[in-house]
C-alpha cells in the first residue's frame, strides 16, 4: 500500500536479493579478509572479484581505475579532501585551488573545511559561470604550471535531476574550459551518487580523476558502504598521513616509521573493510541485471515516469487559471540525456502563495505517499531555484530554522521544497498515485477533468517506451477519468501531550496577582473560561482516560505517557505504525495501585504502578525529542498479551523515575530553568490544551466535506488533549501566553502541529483524510490546532490536583508578565 517516491534518498532493496545473500551466507565462511586460513583466503578473492565487478559496470578496467571501499560517498569526498597534493599559500609555487559547481551536496561543499584548513583557497562556482569560462585560457607562457587544483560538480543535482554535461571532464582536463583563471592542472571530481542509481556511466569515455559512490543508491542494500574510484594516472600523487591495520607493508611501533602497501587501494582501506557487505555487492550487480537488463533501461524506464509525471503536474491549474504547482527544473523534461528522474516543486493554492512542504509532506502521508521534503543537503541549488538569498538563511536561521526540521515558511517564503524521484522499481501506477493525491487534495472535479485525463492519454501512447516489460501490458496505461470516486481513504500520524494543575485553596490569591497584569479579554461578556475534561493517556498512542480530577506530577498529569509499547528492535510503537493502538483501553486505580488495561475480544490485564526495575534497560526512542530515556520492561505475560491483540511482536516497557537526564531543552521566556522541568514519553511538552469553542468552529468545516455530522465528543477524542476548555471564543487560547489554573501556572511553548493520528477514529481505529484537509483548509493551509503548555510549579503545602470545573486565567502575549505572589501563604508548589 506504499508509493515509495524518494528512490534518490534510496533504493528499495528487491527480496531476490536478500535471498540470494543469506543463501552465500549459509552456504560458505567468510573470514577475516587480513588472515591466510581458507575462509580468509575466500573472502580475500571474492572481494577482488567485486572490484572487478564493479568497474564492469562502469565500463572500464583495473589498468585505469582503482576501487577504494569507503562508509559511504561523503567518506569517499572526504578521503580525496585529505589525499589531494594541495599546495598551499605562501609557497613558492602558485598554490591550489579547490573549485566547485554551488548545486552540490553539503558533503562536496564541506572539502572546503579541509582545504581551508590547509590553508588552500575555495572557490564556489555556480552553473551558468562554467559555461563561460571558455574565457578563462591562459596565455602559453603560464600553460605549463603543474600545481594541482580540483574541480568538482555532480553528474546529477540531487536537487533537480538536472544531468551536467560529463564533456565537462576532458574539457576541464585538456585546459578547455577553466572554472578560474589560474595557472596549474586541472582535476576532476565527479559527483555521482545521484547519477549512477538510475543512469549507466561510461568511464571509458568520460574519465574523471574521482568518483564517489554509495552502493545504497544503486541497490537499497547494503547501506553503509561506497568507493571512490580513483584514476591510477593520479593516485600515485595522492598523500596519507594516518595508517590503520592492513595497509602498512612494514612499520615500526618505537620509532617514526612506516612503509605503506604498494596497491592503493590497500593503502587507503584503514582496518578491516566491511566485507560481508561487499559480497552482497555481487549479488547486487546480479539481481539488478536480470531484473532490469541494465542501466540504460532503467534510465529509460525512470525517464519516462518522470516525464509523463512532469508534462501531467505542470499543466494542472486552479480554476483562475493559476498553477497548481512551481516545478524547480533547468530543463523540460524532453531528453533522458539532461535530466534525472527527479521533480522539485512546491504546491501552491489559488492566489500562487506557496503551502508549506511540512503540510504537503503530511498529506502525502495520509496516501501512504513517500517523499522528500526541505533542501536536500543542496543549499546552494535550494538558493538558486527558491530565490532565497545568502541574508535569507541567516535570518532563518535566526528564526529557529535548521536543515531537516519542519519549518516550511519563513514571513511566508518557502525555506524548502518538495522532491519526488523514481527508481527501476518504480510503476505507472506510482506516478497515477502521486498525481491523484495531488488533485483530490487542491482541485475540485470541474476543475481537473479535462487536462488531467488528456495529459494521460496523450502521454501513454507518446512518452512510454513500448519495449520495457513494465509497460507491456496496456490496461495499465488506461487514463484515469474516474478519480474522485476512488480517493476518499483514511490514514494515520501522532501528536503528544501536555499537562495541568489546579488548585482552589491559593486560587483567589492567585487570581488577584494575575489579574493586576493579566487583561483576559477572551472573558468577554463575563463568561469565564473553564475546564470542561481531563484525559490522560497511561500507555503512549494508546486511548485516553478521561478523569474529573487528577493529581499532578513533575511531569505532568500523573502516570501520564510512563508507558509505550515498543516493536521488536525497540522502537516506539505509535498510531501512525499501528492504529489498533487506540483501541488499548488503560486505566489507572489510585486506590489498588495498578493499571488495568482492557481491550475488546481479550481478558483485563493489570500492571502494577510500583515500578519493578529489575530488568531496566537503556532504550532509544528517537521520536521522544531524540533523547535515550531510560526505561525498563515490563515482563512477559503484558508483552504476550500486547503481541497477541496487535498481531505482531512487542513489549510494554515503562519509564523509570530516574529521568534527570530527560528535560525540557528550550529556555522558553517566563520559564524557570530548563533542567528543572521534566518529561515524560512526550514528543513535545507536558501538557496539551484545546478549546471546545475552536473545535466547533472546526466541525462546521469537516462536517460540510463529509457531509455527515459528527459529535463533538469524537473529534475531541481525535485531537488527544490532556486538557479541554471552554472559552467564548475560538482560537482565542493561540493568543496566549501564560494561563493560571487554580494555583496553578503554565507558560504556553507554542501551537501543536497536527499530524496523521487526528484521521484516526479513536473509537474504532478506522482513518479518514478528510480530517486533516479539512483542518489544514479551515487553518488556511496550517495544520495548528491547540496550544502546548509547560508546568511552572508553585510551592506550596497544598496537594496539586487539576480538576474539572476550574477556572481558567490567561495572559494575552503583549502582557506576559505575571507578578508573584508575595504573602507567605502564595508561595510556589514544587
Amino acid at each position: 500500500g506504499i508509493t515509495y517516491l524518494d528512490h534518490a534518498g534510496s533504493a528499495l532493496f528487491p527480496e531476490s536479493l536478500l535471498k540470494a545473500f543469506t543463501d552465500d551466507l549459509r552456504n560458505n565462511v567468510y573470514g577475516n579478509p587480513h588472515s591466510q586460513n581458507i575462509s580468509s583466503k575466500l573472502t580475500y578473492d571474492t572481494i577482488e572479484h567485486v572490484r572487478y565487478r564493479i568497474l564492469q559496470h562502469f565500463h572500464t578496467t583495473a589498468e585505469d581505475y582503482t576501487i577504494i571501499f569507503t562508509s559511504g560517498c561523503t567518506a569517499a569526498l572526504k578521503l580525496v579532501a585529505e589525499a589531494f597534493p594541495w599546495i598551499p599559500e605562501g609557497t613558492k609555487q602558485p598554490s591550489s585551488r579547490f573549485c566547485y559547481l554551488t548545486d552540490s551536496h553539503t558533503s562536496v561543499v564541506g572539502i572546503r573545511g579541509i582545504t581551508a584548513s590547509m590553508n588552500v583557497l575555495s572557490v564556489p562556482i555556480k552553473p551558468k559561470e562554467i559555461l563561460l569560462s571558455e574565457e578563462n585560457r591562459l596565455p602559453a607562457e603560464e600553460q605549463n604550471c603543474t600545481t594541482p587544483h580540483l574541480f568538482s560538480y555532480p553528474a546529477q543535482s540531487n536537487f533537480s535531476g538536472t544531468k551536467y554535461p560529463l564533456s565537462w571532464i576532458q574539457d576541464i582536463k585538456c585546459g578547455k574550459l577553466r572554472p578560474i583563471k589560474i595557472p596549474g592542472k586541472w582535476f576532476v571530481l565527479l559527483d555521482a551518487a545521484s547519477y549512477v542509481s538510475s543512469s549507466p556511466l561510461d568511464l571509458g569515455v568520460h574519465q574523471a580523476d574521482f568518483i564517489p559512490i554509495s552502493f545504497y543508491k544503486i541497490f537499497g542494500f547494503p547501506t553503509g558502504l561506497g568507493a571512490l574510484l580513483v584514476n591510477n594516472r593520479i593516485a600515485p600523487l595522492l598523500r596519507k598521513t594516518y595508517f590503520g591495520g592492513g595497509t602498512a607493508a612494514a612499520y615500526l611501533a618505537g620509532e617514526d616509521f612506516y612503509f605503506p602497501r604498494k596497491s592503493i587501494a590497500e593503502r587507503f582501506e584503514d582496518g578491516t573493510v566491511s566485507f560481508l557487505d561487499i559480497i552482497a555487492l555481487k549479488h547486487g550487480f546480479d539481481v539488478l541485471e536480470k531484473l532490469t537488463g541494465g542501466m540504460e533501461k532503467i534510465k529509460q524506464h525512470t525517464f519516462a515516469l518522470a516525464h509523463y509525471t512532469y508534462t501531467v503536474l505542470s499543466a494542472l491549474k486552479y480554476a483562475n487559471g493559476a498553477p497548481v504547482v512551481r516545478i524547480y527544473s533547468d530543463t523540460d523534461f524532453s531528453n533522458p540525456d539532461v535530466q534525472g528522474p527527479i521533480i522539485n516543486f512546491n504546491v501552491l493554492d489559488e492566489n500562487g502563495e506557496v503551502i508549506g512542504f511540512s503540510e504537503v509532506d503530511k498529506m502525502a502521508s495520509l496516501y501512504n505517499i513517500h517523499v522528500r521534503t526541505g533542501c536536500f543537503c543542496n543549499t546552494g541549488a535550494c538558493q538558486i531555484h527558491l530565490g532565497i538569498s545568502n541574508e535569507d538563511i541567516q535570518r532563518n536561521l535566526q528564526a529557529g530554522h535548521v536543515c531537516g526540521d519542519d519549518i516550511d515558511l519563513v514571513d511566508g517564503r518557502p525555506t524548502g521544497s518538495v522532491r519526488i524521484s523514481f527508481g527501476y522499481m518504480s510503476s505507472f501506477e506510482d506516478a497515477q498515485t502521486f498525481l491523484k493525491f495531488i488533485i483530490a487534495t487542491r482541485l475540485s472535479k470541474s476543475d481537473t477533468e479535462i487536462p488531467f485525463q488528456s495529459s494521460i492519454t496523450k502521454l501513454t501512447t507518446e512518452t512510454v517506451p513500448d519495449d520495457h516489460p513494465s509497460f507491456n501490458n496496456a490496461d495499465k496505461l488506461s487514463p484515469i477519468p474516474h478519480i474522485w470516486d476512488k480517493l476518499r481513504n483514511s490514514s494515520s500520524v501522532t501528536k503528544t501531550t501536555v499537562n495541568w494543575q489546579p488548585l482552589e485553596a491559593e486560587a483567589e490569591s492567585i487570581r488577584a496577582a494575575v489579574s493586576e497584569t493579566a487583561v483576559p479579554t477572551c472573558r468577554r461578556g463575563g463568561k469565564p473560561i473553564t475546564v470542561t475534561n481531563i484525559y490522560l493517556y497511561p500507555i503512549k498512542s494508546c486511548s485516553a482516560f478521561e478523569v474529573t480530577e487528577w493529581p499532578v506530577g513533575n511531569q505532568g498529569l500523573l502516570y501520564d505517557r510512563n508507558w509505550m509499547v515498543v516493536n521488536q528492535n525497540g522502537v516506539c510503537m505509535t498510531q501512525k505504525q499501528e492504529p489498533r493502538l487506540c483501541l488499548v483501553n488503560p486505566s489507572i486505580d489510585l486506590e489498588q495501585k495498578i493499571m488495568v488495561i482492557q481491550a475488546e475480544g481479550m481478558d483485563p490485564i493489570s500492571v502494577s504502578l510500583e515500578e519493578n526495575t529489575g530488568n531496566e534497560a537503556v532504550i532509544c526512542e528517537s521520536k521522544v525529542c531524540s533523547h535515550r530515556v531510560k526505561t525498563y520492561d515490563c515482563g512477559e505475560e503484558i508483552a504476550g498479551w500486547f503481541s497477541l491483540f496487535l498481531g505482531r511482536p512487542c513489549r510494554l516497557i515503562r519509564q523509570s523515575s530516574d529521568m534527570k537526564n530527560r528535560s525540557y531543552q528550550k529556555n522558553t521566556k517566563g520559564l524557570a530553568s530548563a533542567t528543572n522541568i521534566s518529561l515524560s514519553l512526550v514528543n513535545e511538552a507536558q501538557y496539551l490544551l484545546i478549546n471546545v469553542a475552536s473545535i466547533l468552529q472546526l466541525k462546521e468545516h469537516i462536517s460540510a466535506r463529509l457531509e455527515e455530522p459528527l459529535e463533538i465528543d469524537e473529534l475531541i477524542r481525535r485531537f488527544r488533549a490532556n486538557i479541554v476548555i471552554h472559552a467564548p471564543e475560538s482560537f482565542a487560547e493561540e493568543e496566549w501566553a501564560e494561563i493560571s489554573i487554580g494555583a496553578l501556572r503554565f507558560q504556553v511553548v507554542g501551537p501543536c502541529s497536527r499530524c496523521q493520528i487526528i484521521c484516526i477514529d479513536q473509537q474504532s481505529g478506522e482513518r479518514n483524510k478528510e480530517f486533516l484537509q479539512s483542518l489544514s483548509a479551515a487553518r488556511g493551509r496550517k495544520t495548528n490546532f491547540g496550544i502546548y503548555l509547560m508546568n511552572q510549579p508553585l510551592r506550596s503545602s497544598f496537594p496539586d490536583t487539576l480538576s474539572v470545573g476550574s477556572q481558567v486565567l490567561p495572559v494575552l502575549k503583549e502582557n506576559t508578565e505575571i507578578q508573584p505572589p508575595t504573602s507567605s501563604e502564595e508561595k510556589c508548589s514544587g
